[in-house]
């Protein structure tokens, strides 16, 4: 048995989580998520919060326990508190700019980059070389922000493209005669 089964999925004050046939919905002030549930998986509410217990005992059971859990807590967290990724943009005339559920970005193609932004996604830019994307769903948020980096990830040289913030690139030197 899987020890993340023990402990519940605490669900705070303005948190409202509800449970069907196969599938758990989760809403708060951030939106509403749904997942929904493998056959091998059951889910409890309790008075402490979401319980999560496997149908039979079986290694996939077991698995499958562990996943649920920490997909429930990142829902739960979602929306109550939102999920966030910050990118930079570093290079000489690397620029991005949010226009409603749009991000153009300028770095160093010769023509711009328009990317449209899915739903449930909010994407900011604070200065020009700030990207900031948000949401209640953590899958989704990073992978937009996985999407917004392949347009120019770093490159080993002199360090250009699009990185999160924190990111260390490892630098090469230069090819020497």
């Amino acid at each position: 048995m899987s020890r993340m089964a023990n402990s519940p999925v605490q669900v705070p004050k303005g948190v409202e989580a509800t449970l069907r046939d196969a599938e758990v919905s989760v809403k708060g002030g951030k939106g509403n998520l749904q997942l929904a549930l493998p056959v091998e998986v059951r889910v409890e509410q309790g008075d402490n919060g979401l319980f999560v217990r496997a149908r039979e005992e079986s290694r996939r059971a077991n698995a499958m326990v562990g996943t649920i859990h920490a997909l429930l807590r990142n829902m739960v967290t979602g929306v109550s508190e939102g999920f966030e990724k910050r990118l930079e943009l570093r290079g000489v005339g690397y620029r991005a700019r949010a226009q409603g559920s749009k991000l153009n970005l300028t770095v160093g193609f010769s023509h711009p980059i328009d990317y449209a932004v899915p739903q449930g996604v909010t994407v900011q830019t604070p200065s020009q070389t700030e990207i900031v994307v948000s949401g209640a769903d953590k899958q989704q948020v990073g992978q937009v922000a996985a999407e917004i980096r392949k347009f120019r990830p770093p490159e080993p040289y002199k360090g250009k493209g699009i990185r999160y913030v924190g990111e260390r690139v490892f630098s090469k030197e230069a090819k020497k005669k």
